[in-house]
């Protein structure tokens, strides 16, 4: 790649970065930006998915540390997540994922209109200790981490929306704990594309570093906003997803 392609392509990682921190879906421009820079498409999803790992563990870290949330009670919703991405992997080599495109048509406004219309839910009491591991939550772990192993856009988007709506944490809550379920999905994805030898080391890399600062910003810029940043970026990415989707299903 040339130094200008090169440039391009870290602007647009960067970028994906803080969208991706905010509210998941950076792939949606990750990965047209790949290919537009020339990269082979065998090496595609491989090459992006380490780079949004790296970029991940930063937002992940920030959200955290900065929250103070408690990981010991959440990692067997992490370890459902992490299961459920190796099932839905496994189970894309053998099934044709292009039904999934019309069904997300469907569930994309569905998913908008419920981020619209979401209420932050009450309050703790406290001294109540929450419990982090709920069937609710194992269940999004499992079932979204599935569908990131098998098909993926959104993934971030999904974990966020479902652990708010079905768990009853509030949105920025949520999207700390998203990022780490999404990082156990795509750590697990990533294995496998390693083990097959579909990723370009140098370039997901150096777009890993480039993405740790698009996270450190998008994270920082959610922990300051909160929901007021959040909200938004979230109908922003089930918007351009519903676009993309409808694209590739005219063209």
């Amino acid at each position: 790649m040339s130094a200008g392609t090169l440039a391009a392509l870290a602007a647009l990682v960067f970028f994906a970065g803080v969208v991706d921190a905010l509210a998941g879906g950076g792939g949606l421009i990750t990965l047209p930006a790949y290919l537009a820079a020339g990269l082979n498409p065998a090496l595609l999803l491989g090459t992006n998915k380490l780079a949004s790992s790296i970029g991940t563990v930063a937002s992940a870290a920030r959200y955290w540390r900065t929250l103070k949330l408690p990981l010991f009670p959440f990692l067997p919703v992490v370890a459902a997540s992490l299961i459920g991405s190796l099932a839905g992997a496994r189970v894309a080599l053998f099934v044709d994922p292009k039904w999934i495109r019309p069904l997300l048509l469907v569930v994309l406004p569905v998913v908008g209109f419920l981020v619209h219309t979401h209420r932050e839910p009450p309050p703790e009491p406290a001294g109540k200790p929450r419990r982090e591991a709920t069937p609710e939550a194992l269940s999004v772990g499992a079932s979204i981490g599935a569908y990131d192993g098998f098909i993926g856009p959104g993934t971030g988007t999904f974990f966020a929306l479902s652990l708010t709506r079905f768990c009853g944490f509030g949105l920025l809550d949520a999207t700390a704990r998203a990022k780490v379920l999404n990082l156990a999905s795509n750590v697990s994805a990533l294995a496998a594309f390693l083990w097959a030898d579909r990723v370009d080391l140098r370039l997901g890399l150096g777009m890993g570093a480039v993405s740790i600062l698009g996270h450190t910003v998008g994270a920082q810029l959610g922990l300051k906003r909160g929901a007021a940043a959040i909200r938004p970026a979230i109908l922003l990415v089930c918007s351009g997803l519903f676009v993309k989707l409808l694209l590739d299903l005219v063209k």
